[in-house]
């Protein structure tokens, strides 16, 4: 990316945490709290997302056998069905059925996705979104921001301006009450008027060719019902086996996607229907009342399509790495978690059609990777999305390929290497930028040796205006400090101080790049900590795990750095020690990525035996070991930020739990993430957005309750970003239980 790229995504970003940035805020906050009440109400919410991705994979390997069998159903009971290849193929069978006549629409992405609307028109028809957002949508001439409430990004007064201005009402519209009615009343009539009644599909079952609608408002169901021609628009992936699939998707949609137990509509049609279609009478006013509306048809006149859309799914089901894209429910849970999602929104988080974490594998595979590539850089693989789909696509890992398909389209922009920054395994063509940051590792032992000319080099105003122009670095964001003695440098010359024959465990303390150069004193204290309640422990030389080059999607050099992190631990695993790790997002390598990095049984051996810190700290002490050994809280009020990858493998409570038995009083963050993500916070592109992200944090922090607190965050990027936000400077948890 070029400097004047970087600028130009940068101010794209400013104008959006500008004007779209609050309402956003406030509604996918609203939304984001909503799924954590519902779901805590679901006695079996594991169990049904088990079963949930259960269906769907099944329904995905059957996908061929499916289509033929909801094709014999449909046309057995009196339909059509249509296979789109693409979205010509699919605007070209549309646009024939509909022939020019007027359209009213209930929402739907796949026909989004297809620019239904525009082909229509061009052919004659007319075309009305009936759903509100979406009419708010047409009506400013603008694309959804997202893909359950697509005009989140705008507020009440922004609406009421828009129709005020539009329709010039008798009376200004204000209230959302009298914005509600005025497009009831107005669309009321559109849609008595109509003739065509288009809507989406969540689902299609195979057996029946049941069509299930989940909508928070009835349009759709008046869209079929007013109009004698149904056509129902829908990806391909929609089909499930049978109606009784449907069961355990209706009790996540809504709880995943808006907080809901139910969602106010799920609407089941088995077209084509046989209720009647009802229009205006003669000079009625449009309004539908009972004794304005005469029957029209009979339902057996009516006439059904349904078109299945492929427009790349078929490829997508045979790519390892995208075919899970295609479990998506399309709930929106992975935007709604998502921090930055939460401030900029999906007119910068999204690509022609799609927005949100689970964009870039509905647009790489329907739109092509350059869509992907305008956004896919703002997943910061924080893993918070992942708890939250309710089909358990691993989203973060989806973002990564892609970014690393997207690196290796790229044509190399530099001539020439930098030593220890351009590994064989990557393609020349990754950006400058991320090879640096994807290699943290070599720089950090660079710093280190030349320490401290390399920090004082490093914070020159000269040195920071060439990283800004060159490789994106933002001259306002502090840059580390690195130790000249790394941490395996210290205990090398300190050596264990626990005897081996009295040893309650024995560990060896991964030293990951950060704390082995940079925060060092964190290191220590573990070491410290953990030899006070009786373990032996050791801190071998292993380099970093994978995760900043994962970050930049270099996917080869994570493997390359997975391998020889697991040579390095091998031989501690095999003496039967455990391996104990600082930095959550490191201990998420080694659970969770490192499954599709590594030979299966090197995956196990290490996941298996690996642990953060505190929460090794809290099985000791579960296993008696002398509470005593540690620094005693004594009532200091300590502010605590959760990581997000600890927050993802559940390990937040076992820091909390040890610092409430030290005797500390712990009030703890409810945001989704500190901003900094890593990398992510550096980047002259983004840094406006990670600063805006933090600040949320950091207003919990200056609260009357918080103001005089003692902030802790047990992750890196969380740290330097408190540092940089904060008037206190942040420590993590285990210094606070070293006695030294």
């Amino acid at each position: 990316m070029s400097a004047d790229d970087r600028r130009r995504k940068a101010e794209r970003i400013r104008h959006l945490l500008e004007t779209e940035g609050d309402s956003v805020h406030e509604n996918t906050r609203v939304f984001n709290e909503g799924r954590y009440e519902s779901t805590a109400d679901l006695d079996d919410y594991e169990a049904l997302k088990d079963e949930a991705r259960a269906i769907k994979e099944n329904a995905i390997e059957r996908l061929p056998e499916l289509l033929d069998r909801v094709t014999e159903t449909v046309e057995a009971n009196g339909g059509s069905v249509y296979v789109a290849d693409d979205a010509a193929d699919a605007n070209r069978y549309v646009s024939e059925v509909v022939d020019g006549r007027t359209v009213v629409k209930s929402k739907s992405m796949t026909s989004e996705e297809i620019d239904v609307n525009d082909a229509l028109e061009e052919r004659g028809a007319t075309v009305w979104e009936t759903d509100l957002a979406e009419f708010v949508l047409q009506v400013a001439d603008e694309a959804p921001s997202h893909i359950v409430a697509p005009a989140i990004h705008k507020s009440r007064e922004e609406i009421a301006d828009l129709f005020n201005e539009v329709f010039d009402p008798d009376e200004p519209l204000e209230t959302a009450e009298e914005l509600t009615r005025f497009a009831r009343e107005y669309l009321g009539e559109k849609i008595l008027d109509a003739e065509v009644g288009m809507t989406g599909a969540n689902f299609v079952a195979a057996d029946t060719g049941t069509l299930a609608l989940v909508t928070s408002e009835g349009n759709a169901r008046k869209c079929v019902q007013a109009t004698d021609t149904h056509v129902a628009v829908a990806g391909v992936e929609k089909i499930v086996p049978s109606v009784e699939d449907l069961q355990p998707f209706v009790e996540l949609i809504g709880r995943s996607g808006t907080g809901q137990d139910i969602t106010s509509y799920v609407s089941l049609f088995t077209p084509p229907g046989d209720s009647p279609t009802f229009g205006g009478t003669d000079g009625d006013d449009g309004r539908g009342s009972s004794d304005e509306v005469r029957e029209l048809e009979s339902g057996d006149d009516r006439e059904f399509h349904l078109v299945l859309i492929d427009n790349g799914r078929m490829a997508m089901r045979e790519d390892d790495d995208l075919r899970e894209t295609l479990y998506c429910i399309r709930c929106s849970a992975c935007a709604n978690s998502c921090a930055n999602f939460q401030h900029v929104g999906g007119h910068a988080f999204g690509g022609e059609t799609y927005s949100g974490g689970i964009a870039t594998g509905w647009e790489a595979g329907v739109h092509g990777q350059e869509s992907a590539a305008e956004f896919n850089d703002l997943c910061t693989g924080c893993s918070r999305c992942v708890n939250q789909c309710p089909v358990k696509i691993d989203i973060p890992w989806i973002n990564t390929v892609v970014r690393d398909r997207i690196n290796r389209g790229k044509e190399g922009k530099f001539d020439f290497l930098v030593e220890g920054l351009t590994p064989d395994a990557e393609p020349g063509g990754v950006d400058f930028q991320k090879r640096l940051f994807g290699n943290f590792d070599a720089l950090a032992r660079l710093g280190s040796a030349f320490a401290p000319l390399s920090n004082w080099v490093a914070r020159s105003a000269p040195a920071r205006s060439m990283m800004e122009r060159t490789v994106g670095v933002d001259s306002r964001r502090e840059l580390p400090q690195f130790e000249r003695e790394s941490l395996v440098d210290w205990f090398a010359d300190r050596g264990p101080r626990v005897d081996p024959d009295e040893a309650r465990r024995k560990v060896a303390l991964y030293p990951d790049a950060y704390t082995n150069y940079v925060r060092t004193e964190r290191g220590k204290a573990a070491v410290r900590v953990l030899e006070s309640l009786g373990v032996r422990v050791d801190v071998p030389a292993a380099g970093e795990s994978g995760r900043a080059p994962l970050s930049q999607g270099m996917v080869a050099t994570a493997r390359s750095n997975a391998e020889a992190v697991y040579e390095a631990l091998s031989p501690a695993v095999a003496a039967g020690r455990d391996v104990v790790v600082i930095e959550p997002s490191d201990l998420a390598m080694f659970r969770r990525e490192y499954e599709r990095l590594l030979p299966e049984d090197n995956y196990d051996a290490l996941s298996e035996n690996s642990y953060e810190v505190m929460e090794y700290v809290y099985g000791l002490l579960e296993d008696g070991a002398n509470a005593d050994a540690l620094s005693a809280g004594d009532g200091e009020r300590i502010a605590y930020h959760g990581h997000c990858q600890q927050r993802t493998l559940g390990l937040e409570p076992y820091t909390l739990a040890v610092l409430e038995e030290r005797g500390f009083d712990v009030v703890t963050s409810d945001v989704e993430c500190c901003g900094m993500a890593g990398s992510f916070g550096y980047k002259s592109e983004y840094y406006d957005l990670s600063v805006d992200v933090g600040e949320t944090l950091v207003d919990q922090f200056t609260t009357d309750d918080a103001a005089d607190r003692t902030v802790v965050a047990s992750g890196t990027s969380c740290l330097e970003q408190l540092d940089a936000l904060l008037t206190r400077r942040p420590a993590h948890p285990v210094r606070l239980l070293d006695a030294r």
